[in-house]
């Protein structure tokens, strides 16, 4: 166990440390509340660590940057690192007279004992893959990606063994993968059910979704990367007006278009187009381009996720909106 000068909470750089404080945990019946995280601490976290808090007797918080989610060509060696700032931040968090009991801080040794490449053809030793959903969504744009989270998840839920888990709706089908994968791999530490989804946290003043990656932006592309909710907006609009699907993502594409060209003109950002969709919660399928809200209404009873990715300069930003019963995705 090591400690710092910027936070009084236990930090753990071991399995073993970790290990034995769960130990005791397990010892003294106290439910224990997870949080996983890459660091760069925003908003966002900070609301998953409070419901962690205001549900558990322990809340425990993992940091982590994990290579094997970074395909060669991105942006590992850059991601955002404020260990210190970070470890400040959590102390100050409080929630029915809690604060976090522990952060477990591991290095990429002590995660990957085999070693870890980011170049798959290159990676030995244990993986896990949610085969059939891993590809879809957010799949398509990163092929390897849901592998490295779904393995380095399965390592930090087996290093905590957490009653409770939270994750954040950004990462929309990050979390409802997880939650599969918990039911599939029958775990007991988290069950399925106790994987939640909570809301997300956008800046009050623009609607942007919350994202250490927001971190990248300068202050020009910042004000252009709204774009992003509005985008989500006209498509969400357009599907409630009774609209094709074709027809709402051709909604939100001219409304990128449309950022792109006066972002262009100012010598703002540079704005590129990755996607927006319209997938099955459940399956992760698209939806075909022909269907209606009214359509999907009788033809199943899952909500709607309503996603989309851009460019913005060099930073890739992400955000969705779950359409129909929230409750059955949200919990």
């Amino acid at each position: 166990m090591s400690t710092t000068a910027t936070t009084t909470i236990p930090t753990f750089t071991t399995l073993r440390t970790l290990r034995e404080w769960r130990t005791r945990a397990f010892a003294q019946n106290q439910s224990v509340g997870f949080v996983a995280t890459m660091g760069a601490l925003h908003e966002g976290h900070m609301s998953l660590v409070r419901r962690s808090l205001a549900e558990n007797d322990l809340t425990v918080c993992s940091i982590f940057v994990n290579p094997a989610q970074f395909a060669p060509h991105e942006d590992l060696a850059n991601y955002p690192r404020t260990l210190p700032a970070d470890l400040a931040a959590l102390a100050a968090q409080e929630m029915n007279g809690r604060t976090p009991a522990a952060v477990f801080v591991p290095n990429a040794m002590e995660m990957y004992p085999s070693g870890i490449s980011q170049d798959v053809s290159e990676q030995r030793g244990t993986f896990v893959e949610v085969k059939g959903y891993g590809d879809e969504m957010e799949g398509r744009s990163r092929p390897a990606f849901f592998r490295g989270v779904a393995t380095v998840v399965t390592k930090l839920f087996n290093a905590v063994q957490p009653t409770r888990t939270y994750f954040g709706q950004k990462d929309i089908q990050q979390a409802l993968l997880l939650r599969r994968m918990c039911r599939d791999l029958l775990m007991a530490h988290p069950a399925a059910n106790e994987l939640h989804i909570v809301p997300t946290v956008r800046d009050s003043s623009d609607g942007l979704a919350l994202s250490s990656r927001n971190a990248y932006l300068t202050a020009p592309a910042r004000r252009a990367a709204i774009v992003m909710p509005s985008a989500l907006a006209a498509a969400r609009e357009a599907w409630e007006a009774g609209l094709t699907k074709d027809d709402c993502v051709r909604a939100a594409g001219e409304v990128v278009a449309e950022a792109a060209e006066r972002a262009r003109a100012d010598s703002a950002a540079d704005i590129r187009f990755d996607y927006v969709q319209f997938n099955d919660s459940d399956t992760f399928f698209e939806l075909s381009g022909s269907t209606t809200r009214e359509i999907w209404a009788q033809q199943s009873p899952h909500p709607v996720i309503l996603s989309g990715a851009i460019w913005v300069d060099k930073t890739r930003l992400i955000d969705n909106h779950i359409l129909g019963d929230i409750n059955g995705v949200i919990y």
